[in-house]
């Protein structure tokens, strides 16, 4: 039997999945930036604003999501003025200025490369990228990292909703100016828990198979074992967790210029949040790139023990020549006493 076989599953459980924060994880800020910019609107000013929201509607009894509560915030200032005009291809347009943290994109594409290494290259390996964000998709989507990945999680705007009974008229109607309106999906730091599973189970590939479905361990597409989840801080614990107590590997990023961040990631490091910490810098040489391809390849040496465990397992021991029995009550013929078993 071939040891490099895909056994009777729905998956090969081929495939090691780098999942990825986006702000202050792959950029050295936030994706928003941009945007900010073209409309000529104060950034401080916006969070502030931001950050004061969710009293401001604690007040009139209202709870409200503190991770997404900017997504309504910018659709005031869309239909306020400030923002007026702002479509989702516009939103693709400023991603492509977003710059990213040195040695990216690269270093994804090294990433890609090493399943084709002579230790792994005899096997179907191979390496995926996914963000999970609290960001913006459609920037991220226009921006130059996007060819890289397999698939983006992160919050979605609908420009022309359509109206009341709409099941019941012929014909749509659409603005003739269009800008977003609502939001479509929105990620905040424990739904990108959600999107681990969606990732673990390929309910992401195929629509037909539902997050919340059992699925039996053995037919996950990316069992989280053979995931490494990067992210910048505390607000990402909630998958931090999640991924490191089910095998997975864990790392978080800070600015190498900021001591308040590498304190931080020294703390989740310190409290067993993750597995270990390191610059947002992602050139051949760095910390953060040694221990990225360091466990890859930990990962891709686990699976192919995993395969040959399974190998072993499914063929069962050879055949044994059985020699003579010190006592012979029968009588036989050495030759007559040998058998297979």
């Amino acid at each position: 039997m071939n040891p490099n076989r895909q056994n009777h599953q729905i998956h090969g459980q081929n495939i090691v999945a780098c999942v990825w924060d986006f702000d202050k994880t792959l950029i050295p800020g936030y994706m928003q930036q941009p945007l900010f910019e073209h409309y000529d609107i104060d950034e401080s000013t916006f969070w502030k604003e931001v950050n004061q929201l969710p009293s401001l509607y604690s007040e009139r009894g209202l709870r409200i999501s503190s991770d997404t509560i900017y997504l309504n915030h910018l659709l005031s200032y869309v239909k306020n003025g400030p923002m007026r005009g702002l479509t989702n291809q516009k939103l693709m347009e400023l991603g492509s200025e977003l710059q990213f943290c040195d040695g990216l994109p690269d270093f994804f594409e090294q990433l890609k490369k090493i399943p084709q290494e002579k230790e792994f290259a005899s096997y179907d390996f191979k390496i995926e990228h996914y963000v999970i964000s609290t960001g913006l998709a459609q920037m991220i989507r226009g921006s130059k990292i996007y060819t890289y990945l397999e698939d983006v999680f992160a919050c979605e705007f609908i420009e022309s909703p359509v109206p009341p009974n709409f099941m019941s008229q012929t014909e749509l109607s659409l603005p003739l100016d269009l800008e977003i309106s609502q939001v479509g999906m929105t990620v905040d730091n424990t739904i990108k828990t959600r999107c681990i599973f969606e990732i673990n189970k390929g309910s992401n590939k195929n629509p037909s198979i539902d997050v919340n479905t059992s699925i039996p361990h053995e037919d996950r597409r990316i069992p989280i074992e053979q995931m490494v989840y990067v992210a910048d801080g505390p607000s990402d614990v909630p998958v931090f967790a999640i991924v490191k107590q089910m095998g997975g590997k864990t790392y978080a990023v800070y600015d190498p210029n900021n001591e308040r961040e590498f304190e931080q990631t020294c703390e989740l490091v310190e409290r067993s949040r993750v597995h270990n910490n390191g610059p947002a810098d992602y050139r051949d040489k760095s910390p953060t790139a040694i221990w990225m391809k360091q466990k890859t390849r930990e990962i891709f040496r686990a699976m192919i023990k995993k395969r040959q465990d399974e190998l072993s397992k499914r063929a069962g021991s050879p055949p044994k020549h059985l020699t003579e029995s010190a006592e012979n009550p029968e009588g036989l013929d050495s030759r007559q006493s040998t058998l297979w078993k």
